[in-house]
């Protein structure tokens, strides 16, 4: 696992087109699996995952601190995209696609302990549920019973979703609730 890791963090497949600065953290022992789309740019400066603004309302969408978090042996966290894809028109650019079907998979072999894959946002969601996924993101996360117990499926916890969250107050009330059961049993 550890030659794995170290393979991930020197990658620079994407070279031509960013500044590779590969993010990951996971352990053989990881027992929820976290994929996002890709760091952005403080994570990309800190190389930490999640850390920043997005990663304190998912730490606090889960239900668990800081050290619990960032224990590999809780959570293993595998971007769509491992470095920061730059900036867009609205945002940041799409995750890399060069780097869920070269790294995914081989990671996942190495965690034999994985009881759940949370899968946030669209990029995560459809690739990992394919035709499974709905048409549209909130369609999906609505339908969030369908993929247990294998995945949960988030929206991203950016601060720039809170016109999203207030437009859909049923994923406070009756989602959140659930993935912190599932979390804390899990933990």
């Amino acid at each position: 696992m550890e030659e794995l890791l170290s393979d991930i963090r020197e990658c620079t497949i994407c070279k031509d087109f960013i500044e590779p600065n590969p993010v990951v953290l996971a352990s053989k022992q990881s027992k929820v699996i976290i994929v996002g789309q890709a760091p952005g740019t403080k994570v990309h400066q800190s190389g930490i995952p999640w850390d920043d603004a997005s990663g304190k309302q998912l730490r606090n969408w889960l239900g668990v601190t800081d050290e619990q978090f960032y224990n590999t042996n809780n959570f293993g966290i595998i971007p769509m995209g491992f470095c920061y894809p730059g900036k867009g028109k609205s945002g940041d650019l799409p995750p890399r696609k060069e780097c869920a079907p070269l790294w995914h998979q081989p990671l996942l072999d190495e965690m034999p302990n994985v009881q759940l894959v949370i899968l946030i946002g669209m990029y995560a969601q459809n690739y990992y549920l394919k035709d499974k996924a709905k048409r549209t993101l909130t369609e999906t996360v609505d339908a969030f019973h369908e993929y247990l117990p294998d995945y949960f499926v988030l929206p991203h916890p950016s601060p720039r979703n809170r016109f999203w969250l207030t437009k859909n107050p049923w994923f406070e009330k009756e989602v959140l609730p659930q993935l912190k059961k599932i979390i804390k049993e899990l933990l």
